[in-house]
């Protein structure tokens, strides 16, 4: 099989190491739009660099990655759609929804695959967390809590481009929590600060975020999002149910400090970012697309979880934006 890899970024050099000792990739064709960077990448791994884009589609691949910059996503899944080719994408198609319906179609169309990296699906933690909802062992679920905080800012340059903290951020964590549940958001409430760092508000974007949604059953979740964790990059999620509460990324890693007397010490080596902490489910998500092209699996995560994930996103931007409580049948994409 032979796999072309768009964009040689940090997440993109991750993915072409996984492929690239896949047993079942024979090879690779990377590019990125600095091609030092890509060659430099190529040469590290003994796989063969593309001067640009163009060449992922005329050199003859079986798949293509996306791993490039968000605002080429849509474009790119497009064009592969066009030239029959299963596609793997790295959240988000678009950070708007009519960009994301659009390439959507030209999937359906074109009748291709097209998977989404929400690599929390492949974290053996939260598999857990769903394998306990759904064989009921929590009884009725009633709370969910959710949070997703950075040690660190990501760069000024990047958060024009980012789409806000809802849409980049928190957008993962409302994908898990569909998928843990099983059940869809039916409305939202959400506000944010950003009171941090001047680069956020010259950006209009937040540093922390908060949102309360009401699932179909009426479970209620919160989530938050926070720039700024100087203990660490700490991602859980905890299950309050009727007979049982679990919690998913608590262990001898995580950045928190209890304030008891008996309680547990500071992490030692507290995670520091997002492949430190999910380096293993990016490897499986990955794994899983290449099963998937050699058509030994159903797809795990098709372009409409990305949709809807999207939605609640645009819903919780919504929200804030008039301090009022937004309904998911709200956010449709279509215009008038």
């Amino acid at each position: 099989m032979r796999i072309g890899l768009i964009g040689a970024g940090r997440i993109g050099t991750f993915h072409a190491a996984t492929l690239s000792r896949h047993r079942d990739v024979g090879s690779l064709i990377i590019t990125d739009v600095d091609t030092g960077r890509a060659q430099e990448l190529a040469d590290r791994l003994g796989e063969t660099a593309a001067p640009g884009v163009d060449e992922i589609f005329t050199w003859g691949v079986d798949a293509v990655v996306i791993t490039a910059a968000t605002s080429a996503h849509a474009e790119l899944i497009g064009r592969a759609a066009r030239s029959g080719l299963p596609v793997f994408c790295e959240k988000p198609i678009a950070v708007d929804l009519q960009g994301t319906l659009h390439a959507l179609a030209e999937v359906d169309a074109a009748g291709t695959v097209l998977q989404m990296g929400f690599q929390r699906r492949f974290d053996a933690g939260y598999v857990q967390a769903r394998e306990a909802v759904r064989s009921g062992r929590l009884g009725r679920l009633h709370t969910v809590r959710a949070l997703t905080a950075d040690q660190e800012p990501p760069p000024a340059a990047y958060l024009p481009v980012s789409g806000g903290i809802y849409r980049d951020c928190l957008v993962h964590d409302f994908d898990i929590l569909r998928w843990v549940t099983g059940q869809e958001v039916a409305e939202v409430y959400a506000t944010g600060s950003d009171a941090g760092p001047a680069m956020f508000r010259e950006t209009g974007d937040l540093d922390t975020a908060m949102a309360v949604l009401t699932l179909e059953d009426g479970t209620l979740a919160t989530v938050t999002a926070a720039r700024l964790n100087g203990a660490g990059y700490d991602v859980r999620m905890e299950l309050a149910g009727e007979l049982d509460t679990i919690v998913v990324g608590l262990d001898d890693r995580t950045p928190i400090a209890s304030a008891e007397p008996s309680g547990p010490p500071p992490a030692d080596k507290p995670w520091t970012g997002f492949l430190d902490r999910f380096g293993p489910a990016y490897e499986a998500e990955i794994a899983a697309f290449v099963e998937v092209v050699r058509g030994e699996r159903a797809n795990p995560c098709d372009g409409r979880e990305a949709l809807q994930s999207l939605r609640i996103a645009e819903a919780c931007e919504l929200s804030r934006q008039e301090q009022r409580p937004v309904v998911l049948g709200e956010v449709t994409g279509v215009r008038d």
